[in-house]
């Protein structure tokens, strides 16, 4: 793992994760709340392996981390960075988003979103 990597997950911490994602839930969207739902999720089951958590809570360490590649509050493209890296986590970890933690971030979707 490079060490920019292994620096943010570092930086990830649960109450993080969720002030950001209650924060900027509609600005950043559903497509974007909904990966990082997935990989919260998925790195929450006993079933994820330490190897597939590692590389969850380094994407979702660069989601929170304030200052990115492309800042959060530029309009439209903010979030597009943070979109790419939970991507390509989600590609990595994918085996491991199962129905049930699809299911866990459709209800919080649904609960921040609405039907």
């Amino acid at each position: 793992m490079s060490e920019e990597k292994h620096a943010f997950e570092e930086n990830y911490s649960d109450s993080d994760f969720w002030d950001k994602v209650i924060t900027f839930a509609k600005t950043a969207g559903i497509e974007v709340i909904q990966k990082a739902l997935w990989l919260y999720y998925a790195a929450q089951s006993p079933l994820t392996p330490s190897w597939a958590k590692t590389v969850i809570y380094g994407a979702l360490g660069y989601f929170i981390f304030p200052v990115d590649a492309i800042p959060d509050v530029v309009p439209v493209v903010g979030y597009a960075d943070d979109l790419g890296v939970l991507a390509a986590a989600l590609g990595t970890v994918s085996m491991y988003v199962d129905d049930e933690v699809k299911a866990l971030a459709s209800q919080k979707l649904k609960d921040w979103f609405g039907e």
